[in-house]
């Protein structure tokens, strides 16, 4: 039986899909914070995350109609802020190569003194992880989507959910105890 939160779902797009436009502002009150976070998680960066859910909205609004199974709109935004976020930090990165490229003396200094040490540790494990791996942690964990919907989201076969998550975390607890220990 579905998720009485994603049937509602689904009933409002169908709403939507008849003339009732207040149904695509329960949807966007509903799911504008939790993108923007979601987006803010790829980006880190606020203004370019609020920018691209923004624009993942207008997408909605044009491809609505072709979404085939309305009780799943949750995962189908989800993805089409995911995909638009990684080609944001995707861009970005590109930027990022050419400005090294042109001003090879410039770095980028992150200011981890204020952070608590073992949460320093844990994110400094986790960035050790692939991005894939990263990802599905995330989804999983921080966002608590099921292994079908990140299957979903991700467009990949639960099979690899799983074996990125094992995967990620029998890493994670590699590095986190070398570094505890003093072995890195």
């Amino acid at each position: 039986m579905d998720n009485p939160s994603k049937v509602f779902d689904g009933l409002l797009v169908l709403q939507y899909r008849s003339g009732t436009k207040k149904a695509l502002s329960i949807l966007v009150k509903k799911y504008h914070a939790k993108l923007c976070k979601h987006s803010y998680w790829y980006t880190h960066d606020i203004e370019a995350s609020k920018d691209i859910v923004q624009d993942c909205w207008g997408i909605v609004i044009r491809k609505i109609d072709g979404l085939k199974e309305p009780n799943l709109f949750g995962s189908w935004a989800f993805r089409i802020v995911t995909r638009k976020s990684l080609d944001f930090v995707s861009k970005r990165k590109r930027e990022l190569e050419k400005l090294h490229q042109s001003y090879s003396t410039a770095t980028i200094q992150t200011n981890e003194e204020d952070l608590d040490d073992a949460i320093r540790r844990l994110q400094q494990g986790i960035q050790k992880l692939s991005k894939e791996q990263q990802i599905v942690l995330r989804l999983f964990y921080i966002e608590k989507y099921s292994l079908n919907e990140i299957s979903e989201i991700l467009e990949i076969s639960i099979g690899t959910i799983k074996s990125r998550l094992f995967h990620a975390r029998e890493k994670l607890k590699t590095l986190l105890k070398k570094q505890f220990h003093g072995k890195e």
